[in-house]
């Protein structure tokens, strides 16, 4: 049986949909969408650009973290109706 997108696994504690934090890049929060090689892509809150992660320098995003990159996307969503 084959796994939906959401159910996938990137093989490590980050499993897609999770929003992490990118400790390289200046601390930047995205949500995981899938892993290429030893790569993580990750995507800004509200859309954007995906970009590379190292897996080793990802942490989970806090609950105050989560709930700032909620807002975000509520507020995107809103300039874009």
């Amino acid at each position: 049986m084959a796994t939906s997108p959401q159910q996938q696994n990137t093989g490590n504690s980050h499993p897609v949909d999770t929003l992490v934090i990118d400790t390289e890049h200046s601390d930047k929060i995205g949500y995981v969408m899938g892993h290429v090689g030893p790569y993580i892509q990750l995507r800004p809150p509200g859309g954007g650009t995906e970009w590379d992660a190292s897996p080793d320098r990802l942490r989970r995003a806090t609950a105050t973290e989560a709930l700032r990159a909620r807002v975000t996307e509520r507020n995107r969503e809103g300039n874009l109706a």
